[in-house]
């Protein structure tokens, strides 16, 4: 895969390329989360950080590639606001070359059996992350998003 233009201009924190199957992406998780910039983040943003990175990596392994597999890059970038996160596949393009609606599968009447198994991973990366896009370029997918801090150090260290 041919560099991020993103982050080709200045050093990510973090760059990693991996076969887009579960096992990989299970590794690659487990290694991104022991390496800066996650490394260093508080126990909170750091498994906030694990639940989107996991439900992102495996939407590209069953949607995006599906049986066939392929290659998918993370780029983690620290900034003020919080990591910058890129992730680019050449898989299959998002329906309709947008995001999926924000919404969550059935409805407030719903019981709780009869909700589905999926359809609740779109909400959760939205409601943990900001600045989401998404794009398709040259065959790839192209999804970015910041991973904000939630709590600040004051707050982590128990002061006001």
């Amino acid at each position: 895969m041919p560099p991020v233009p993103e982050v080709a201009s200045r050093a990510p924190e973090l760059h990693l390329v991996f076969h887009a199957d579960p096992d990989s992406v299970r590794r690659s998780l487990t290694q991104m989360l022991g390496l800066p910039p996650l490394s260093g983040l508080s126990a909170e943003d750091r498994g906030i950080s694990e639940l989107v990175l996991a439900e992102v990596l495996n939407n590209v392994t069953e949607h995006a590639y599906g049986d066939g597999g392929g290659k998918v890059a993370v780029s983690l970038i620290e900034g003020p606001a919080g990591i910058r996160c890129l992730v680019v596949d050449e898989g299959r393009a998002m329906p309709g070359g947008q995001l999926p609606a924000d919404r969550l599968p059935g409805g407030p009447d719903t019981a709780l059996q009869d909700l589905p198994e999926g359809g609740f991973g779109w909400h959760l990366i939205r409601s943990l992350c900001a600045d989401l896009t998404y794009g398709r370029q040259d065959g790839q997918n192209r999804l970015g998003f910041v991973l904000p801090r939630q709590r600040t150090l004051s707050s982590r260290d128990g002061g006001t």
